[in-house]
C-alpha cells in the first residue's frame, strides 16, 4: 500500500478523544472538561436506544420537559426519549413515519415542529411534534437565514440551522474514563454520526452505530 493511500485513509477517519474525570490526555481533539463525568452506554438506556440512528433533535416542551427525537430505520421510525433528568432517561414512545428516506433535522419551528431535509436532494418537510409525530410536505418551501416564520401564505420557512448528522462524516470516538478508582480505560464509540448537548445539565448525547450514548455531568445536573 502506498504512503499516499495510507495518508488518505488516516485523514478520512477522525478519531476523537473525550476526557472523563480529572486526568489530562494529550493530544485531545475533543474534550469535555468535567469532574466525575459518567459515560452511559445504550445497554443502560431504554430498549429503543440500542438501535443505530440517522439523526437526532433535542426539543424543549411547554411543560418543562426535554425530549430527544432519534430518527431510525432510514427515516421510517422516530424514537422518543424523555431526557429531562439525564440520570433517569425514559422511553416516551415511537412513531412510524411516511418518509421518502433518511433525513436531517435542519431547524426548530416554534414549539411544536421542526424543519427536516431529506438526503440526496429529495426536498424538505415539516415534522409536527404532536403526541403522534407526523411528516408533512410543504409545496414551494424556501429556506432563508433568520429566526422568524412568515405568515403571509408564501410558505417561506425562515429559521436558524442546527447541527446536522451525516453518515459520510461519521467518526470514531475514544472515551477515556478516569472517574472510577483503578478502572481507567479507553472506551471506543464507533461511527458517531451526531452529537448534541443539553445546556442546563451539560449532558452530551452521541448518536452512534450501536445506539445512543450519554456523557453525564452530575455536578451540573444538581448545582
Amino acid at each position: 500500500m502506498s504512503k499516499q493511500i495510507k495518508r488518505a485513509r488516516h485523514s478520512s477517519t477522525r478519531v476523537m478523544a473525550i476526557l472523563l474525570g480529572a486526568v489530562f490526555m494529550a493530544p485531545i481533539t475533543y474534550a469535555i472538561p468535567s469532574y466525575k463525568a459518567v459515560l452511559v452506554s445504550p445497554a443502560e438506556l431504554p430498549a429503543l436506544a440500542r438501535q443505530g440512528g440517522e439523526a437526532m433533535f433535542l426539543h424543549d416542551t411547554k411543560d418543562g420537559r426535554t425530549l430527544l427525537y432519534v430518527e431510525q430505520r432510514r427515516g421510517a421510525q422516530l424514537a422518543i426519549f424523555d431526557v429531562t433528568d439525564p440520570a433517569h432517561v425514559k422511553g416516551a414512545g415511537s412513531a412510524q413515519l411516511d418518509a421518502a428516506g433518511p433525513f436531517d433535522f435542519i431547524a426548530p419551528l416554534g414549539e411544536r415542529a421542526a424543519l427536516v431535509r431529506f438526503r440526496q436532494g429529495q426536498g424538505e418537510a415539516v415534522l409536527e411534534l404532536r403526541k403522534v409525530p407526523t411528516l408533512k410536505r410543504v409545496q414551494g418551501l424556501e429556506l432563508q437565514r433568520s429566526t422568524k416564520v412568515s405568515s403571509d401564505g408564501s410558505a417561506k420557512i425562515i429559521a436558524p440551522n442546527i447541527d446536522r448528522a451525516s453518515a459520510e462524516s461519521a467518526r470514531d470516538y475514544q472515551v477515556l474514563q478516569t472517574g472510577r478508582p483503578r478502572d481507567d480505560r479507553v472506551i471506543e464509540v464507533k461511527q458517531v454520526r451526531q452529537e448534541a448537548t443539553k445546556p442546563d445539565t451539560g449532558t452530551t448525547f452521541l448518536l452512534a452505530e450501536k445506539g445512543l450514548y450519554l456523557i453525564r455531568r452530575p455536578a451540573l445536573e444538581n448545582p
